[in-house]
């Protein structure tokens, strides 16, 4: 949804770096494409009018000349969005011996407490955290259910009480059992306003569980809205941060943004999707980088490992370390990447590709279930010496023609998949795979960037 804000902004930023002069004509005309993208963002307009001010100001002081000028208003530009982003905060999890994280997650009605929950959860566990899940939403019919579906599906350990309705009272009942977790999170209730009933179950709640972090759950839908939602909350009780979530469906994520910063209510993570990995940690200044088209591999990666847990890591760099991969090893991390959302999830994080995306065949942009479907059913049709050393089916076109004949699918498709393991394979070869990248120095992470963006067909 900021992809529109992001293909201004990198205009207005190409505009100042290739002019030759800077005059008036010029000046007006980078502050409206600015002021425009802004607005349609729903970033509140006296801060979209500060900015504006700052870059004219510069634009006409004459104690500035030639290029240093030029420097100076990228910087002024880039440095003023930073700061209306708001400040970096990490949310910390303690891992010391018998310290228990608990963190209890506030909002009203549908905000999307319950399904953050579990995608927070997600995130967690698979960083090596014991998880536990507890349903205090005793209000709102099906919530424990819904909780108890989810923890389910992803395999996350839960707590509720589908017949008390009372929170505190469910608490007391499930916190013995919860000793063996380091990080439990708390649904609880909401209301369509914070009104006095909810105000004094915040308080019970807060009493009776000690949270290490309290964090206001925020739909972007609302817009500027945030700012008095954020800080009506911050009056009740200690928010410590916030958790925006469908900034992937609505125009408004910018002004819900920007209003958290208003409030210092630090933003930790944003939710850019439906599904269990579309969650991911807010860092102003590399969200900036993304809108700027100057990618962010950090985000990128950590991204990539979010999507398999710790035992699935260590095994596929057990076979990474031995330098090979089985077809079996390529369809999975094939099915990792897909569970990311597809390349269009993940593309604002590769470094330049919105200078290279037109190159990219839009087959490259789709989802890839049915590619995936048919390279499952090619490799049932192998026998394990070929899943195992797919490099003797290179130029065996009579073992390619009685695998594909066995898999219902034309020869190109069998070629097709070990075209994917060849990539996947040079990749861990040369040091360039997906799960041990964080090692890799930066000119190695941008090679790998090239090869993701311009080959890897997922």
């Amino acid at each position: 949804m900021f992809e529109k804000l992001g293909e201004i902004l990198r205009k207005v930023t190409d505009k100042v770096a290739n002019a030759i002069f800077l005059d008036k004509d010029l000046v007006d005309s980078i502050i409206k494409d600015l002021q425009r993208a802004l607005i349609e963002a729903d970033v509140n307009i006296m801060l979209v009018k500060q900015l504006s001010d700052k870059i004219r100001k510069i634009a006409v002081d004459e104690r500035i000349k030639g290029i240093e000028k030029k420097e100076h208003i990228l910087k002024i530009l880039h440095d003023e969005l930073e700061n209306i982003l708001g400040e970096y905060k990490q949310l910390k999890i303690k891992r010391e011996k018998n310290q228990q994280n608990r963190i209890m997650l506030l909002g009203l009605y549908g905000s999307g407490k319950t399904t953050t929950i579990a995608k927070l959860g997600n995130y967690f566990a698979k960083r090596g955290q014991k998880v536990a899940l507890v349903g205090l939403d005793t209000h709102r019919p099906a919530a424990p259910e819904q909780l108890k579906q989810l923890a389910e599906e992803h395999k996350i350990s839960y707590f509720i009480d589908l017949f008390e309705k009372n929170p505190a009272k469910v608490w007391k009942k499930v916190k013995d059992k919860l000793k063996d977790y380091n990080l439990i999170l708390i649904d609880t209730a909401g209301r369509h306003t914070l009104d006095k009933v909810l105000i004094a179950e915040i308080k019970a709640l807060e009493k009776e569980i000690k949270p290490t972090e309290i964090i206001l759950v925020i739909p972007a839908d609302i817009g500027q809205a945030a700012k008095k939602q954020a800080q009506e909350f911050k009056e009740v009780t200690d928010i410590s941060g916030v958790i925006i979530t469908r900034m992937d469906s609505t125009a408004k994520g910018g002004g819900a943004l920007t209003a958290c910063a208003e409030t210092k209510a630090p933003v930790y993570f944003i939710a850019t999707g439906e599904k269990i990995n579309d969650l991911e940690e807010f860092n102003p200044k590399s969200f900036l980088a993304r809108l700027l088209g100057r990618g962010d591999l950090e985000a990128l990666l950590e991204k990539i490992r979010s999507v398999t847990d710790e035992k699935s890591q260590k095994k596929i760099q057990t076979k990474i370390s031995e330098g090979k991969l089985s077809l079996e090893d390529v369809i999975e991390q094939v099915k990792s990447m897909n569970s990311l959302g597809g390349f269009d999830k993940i593309k604002s994080m590769i470094p330049g590709f919105s200078k290279i995306k037109e190159k990219i065949p839009e087959s490259v942009l789709e989802n890839q279930e049915t590619r995936i479907s048919k390279w499952e059913h090619i490799i049932k049709s192998m026998t394990q010496h070929e899943k195992e050393n797919p490099e003797i089916l290179e130029k065996q076109t009579s073992r390619i023609q009685r695998i594909a004949k066995g898999a219902g699918v034309p020869t190109s498709e069998v070629r097709s998949l070990l075209k994917q393991y060849r990539l996947l394979n040079d990749m861990v070869k040369s040091g360039g795979n997906l799960e041990m990248s964080q090692g890799l120095s930066q000119k190695q992470l941008q090679k790998f960037a090239r090869k993701f963006g311009k080959k890897l067909r997922f």
